[in-house]
């Protein structure tokens, strides 16, 4: 699992650091305890090119998978704001 959570970790780093920051976060807060096929949909996610995804975190689109949807549903939570 550890060569696994490396991998991940590196496909983490997104050109924005607000992805990074969610992608990174999920990782290390859910990932481990999560269904093998939310780790799937996480790994499927982190293929997908920086504008899509980011347009998921902030609600402009919505996975059509259900298991995707929760998954980004998840990572959305993490988004801290500030005042």
């Amino acid at each position: 699992m550890d060569e696994q959570m490396g991998k991940l970790r590196w496909r983490c780093r997104r050109g924005m650091k607000e992805l990074d920051l969610l992608t990174l976060g999920y990782l290390e807060q859910y990932y481990p305890d999560a269904a093998a096929e939310d780790q799937q949909a996480f790994a499927d996610l982190l293929e997908l090119q920086d504008p899509l995804l980011m347009s998921y975190m902030v609600g402009r689109e919505t996975p059509a998978d259900a298991v995707t949807a929760r998954v980004v549903g998840i990572m959305r939570t993490l988004v801290k704001y500030s005042a």
